[in-house]
């Protein structure tokens, strides 16, 4: 495994500054910051299939809208407690996922981002008109049952769960698996060539970012106390999860992090200024000038940093 040792120091002084937030402002940050939250989960989720294999799903709030509803329709529908529509939750988005997305990894390109995002779309349309009894329809499902209470609370659960998440993702990218994933992503032809089964070792990477995606939907409907089809299926989810891994740097499980903070306070940032959606646009602008300046996001800058000043110190 190839570690750096700033990386180290970067995930400690994270997380050392991620659990000691409470201490220093207030509850309207502390909920900015479980959205941030969230929002990296579903990024890091995203980067572990298209980061690594370089195969771009458009197709990603499909998965985080299985775990939702999953644990909502249990839990409101039928009566399941909490602790154990999570659990199902994950399990059904993973095998909704391999019956619906599974087979678009047989194709390649823009082909396979076209098929997915065909698959966003149609459950855009679907869920509001399908067993509406069962989904709420458009105006969905509420009065979910909450997992904590109070914004500090909230804070720690939505951080710890994505302080777990990443460091499981980041150790498992660096075993060979992970490394096997980057050259998939790198040439496919000559990891076929070697002997390794790339259907397999892609299905392996859908899986994990399946379950990532319905573990953090399932935790993130439970916070928001309601979902709806447009919450979770509409365009500005996927467009908020890629932007925030290619701002933060894809295939770095840090950087989907980074990047993910720094889309939800720029938002914030902009609020005042702008209300409506046109932040959208001022934010996007922001994003593609960082991009053109270093394609390889933020975490690009920050190693780029690191040799520097151990040049400077040598």
């Amino acid at each position: 495994m190839n570690l750096r040792p700033h990386h180290f120091l970067l995930w400690a002084a994270f997380i050392a500054l991620m659990f000691a937030m409470p201490q220093f402002v207030g509850n309207g940050t502390l909920r900015t910051m479980i959205f941030a939250c969230y929002l990296a989960i579903f990024a890091i989720s995203w980067d572990i299939l298209s980061g690594r294999t370089g195969y771009i799903s458009f197709g990603h709030p499909f998965l985080v809208g299985i775990g939702a509803y999953t644990t909502a329709i249990l839990t409101r529908r039928y009566g399941f407690p909490v602790e154990a529509s999570i659990p199902l939750a994950v399990l059904f988005t993973m095998i909704g996922g391999l019956i619906v997305l599974l087979p678009a990894l047989r194709i390649k390109g823009s082909y396979f981002a076209l098929v997915t995002l065909a698959v966003m779309e149609l459950m855009y349309q679907l869920v509001p008109v399908v067993r509406p009894d069962l989904t709420g329809g458009t105006r969905g499902i509420s009065r979910l049952p909450a997992l904590t209470r109070g914004a500090e609370n909230g804070y720690y659960l939505a951080a710890g769960l994505m302080l777990a998440i990443a460091l499981f993702a980041w150790l498992l990218m660096r075993t060979r698996l992970g490394t096997a994933l980057w050259a998939i992503g790198m040439n496919e032809e000559s990891v076929r060539g070697s002997g390794l089964s790339t259907t397999r070792l892609k299905s392996f990477a859908f899986l994990v970012s399946a379950a990532i995606a319905g573990l953090g939907g399932a935790f993130y409907a439970h916070y928001l106390g309601t979902i709806t089809p447009r919450a979770f299926f509409d365009i500005n989810v996927l467009f908020q999860i890629i932007v925030a891994v290619l701002i933060g740097g894809a295939g770095t499980i840090l950087g989907p992090i980074i990047g993910a903070f720094f889309m939800v306070f720029m938002l914030e940032w902009l609020r005042p200024f702008l209300p409506g959606q046109e932040r959208f646009f001022v934010y996007g602008l922001i994003a593609l000038l960082l991009y053109m300046y270093q394609p390889k996001g933020i975490m690009a800058i920050i190693d780029s940093g690191w040799a520097k000043l151990r040049g400077a110190r040598t």
